[in-house]
């Protein structure tokens, strides 16, 4: 498949404006990205920038610190599918995940899973933050919950996706679900080696200039 097709094209700072996710929609148009992941105030303007793509629209829960209750994460994910999000990238309860509350850690994603079924849902752990049992046990409670995807990171934490960290998932989730590795993909070489590792998704605020093979800028 073409590099494009892995690329979730994001843009989630907080001084995004409208002007800048028409530019986003427009170059998910013009190299065919898989999606866009944008903030749900934006979501009702990306559906329309984008009507008769087939760009999906995927926008992010519980953001950017997974620190809101199970409703309330479940509340906001149900209110972006009505508003046309096609998927949803939550965080997880980070401090639960620490304490070594595996249940809770699981309870979350599971709420976030039942409020919008029909949604494809990433659940994503902060691999940051994690030591290496904690990243294995995070992996599998959002198995448990429900996630179709396992995503490393929100590209707002101390560090980024890393080749260790998406095959220490892949060999967790062993088929089950499938990767999204965020943050620190800079390059034509890092996208495939983190796809060789067994990423199908890519989230990255550079989709444009790593489709053209040059260094992005930033990644995420």
């Amino acid at each position: 498949m073409k590099l494009s097709s892995y690329i979730d094209h994001t843009l989630l700072k907080p001084t995004a404006t409208r002007s800048d996710i028409v530019q986003l929609c427009a170059e998910a148009r013009e190299h065919a990205f898989y999606a866009v992941c944008i903030n749900p105030v934006f979501l009702p303007l990306a559906k329309e920038e984008l009507a008769g793509s087939d760009v999906k629209v995927a926008t992010v829960c519980g953001f950017p610190l997974g620190a809101v209750s199970s409703e309330q994460k479940a509340v906001e994910a149900r209110l972006s599918v009505e508003a046309g999000a096609d998927e949803v990238d939550m965080v997880i309860h980070i401090g639960a995940a620490l304490a070594g509350d595996w249940e809770a850690v699981e309870a979350d994603v599971r709420a976030v899973r039942r409020a919008v079924p029909d949604a494809v849902l990433k659940v994503i752990l902060e691999t940051c933050y994690l030591n290496e049992a904690q990243k294995r046990r995070a992996t599998e409670a959002a198995v448990l919950g429900g996630a179709d995807f396992v995503k490393t990171s929100t590209g707002f934490g101390t560090g980024g996706a890393t080749l260790e960290d998406v095959r220490l998932m892949a060999e967790v989730i062993a088929g089950r679900a499938q990767i999204k590795a965020a943050g620190g993909v800079r390059t034509t070489a890092d996208a495939q080696a983190m796809i060789e590792a067994g990423a199908t998704r890519l989230g990255t605020s550079g989709g444009v200039a790593l489709v053209a093979g040059e260094r992005t800028g930033e990644g995420y």
